[in-house]
């Protein structure tokens, strides 16, 4: 009899994507539309991501263009961007909104690097809690009888396995994005 780690590798995929998308929020110094994407507003009584609203497109590298179809929602926008607090500036005109994102000093791009280092943390210590839980069940069904000393073992060693790929893809992520941020 098997150990099913299904659920382990679908646990192990929404760290990753929860890290993913962590690090999308953090905006870098050139304009990129997904900094957006976890920005939200109230629109016809359901919460809509802004990019729902209407077409977000690079103007220059440092500004984005966010054209709603809607243009009585502009002001919503302006705000709910403003109040995500991503550290970028936003003005609004009759055909929309231009958000700047402003020049990264090399103080601010330390700061990201070690708000970057502290998500990777976050993740592995997940990735970590994963591996207890994992092992703790592992022995309980071996004590029970399901499985023999070796069968618990190899799947404990299965186990250690998946977290060392976890770990190498949220390094992965890390390293890329500190590129981005420190401008490499």
């Amino acid at each position: 009899m098997a150990y099913n780690f299904a659920d382990v590798k679908q646990k192990k995929s929404d760290i990753l994507e929860w890290l993913a998308n962590e690090y999308r929020s953090i905006q870098t110094g050139r304009a990129t539309p997904q900094v957006l994407d976890l920005v939200h507003i109230d629109l016809y009584g359901a919460r809509t991501p802004i990019a729902h609203t209407g077409s977000i497109n690079i103007e220059d590298p440092r500004t984005l263009r966010v054209a709603p179809w809607d243009k009585s929602v502009i002001g919503q926008m302006e705000k709910a961007i403003n109040e995500a607090d991503l550290g970028l500036s936003v003005s609004s005109d009759d055909q929309g909104l231009r958000v700047h994102f402003p020049a990264l000093t090399t103080e601010t791009r330390q700061k990201l690097v070690k708000i970057l280092k502290e998500r990777l943390e976050d993740a592995r210590v997940r990735v970590r809690a994963l591996r207890e839980e994992t092992n703790k069940d592992i022995d309980a069904q071996a004590k029970e009888g399901n499985y023999g000393e070796d069968d618990r073992v190899r799947f404990r060693d299965e186990m250690q396995s998946i977290v060392d790929a976890a770990n190498g893809e949220l390094e992965a992520l890390f390293d890329k994005k500190e590129k981005e941020v420190m401008g490499e």
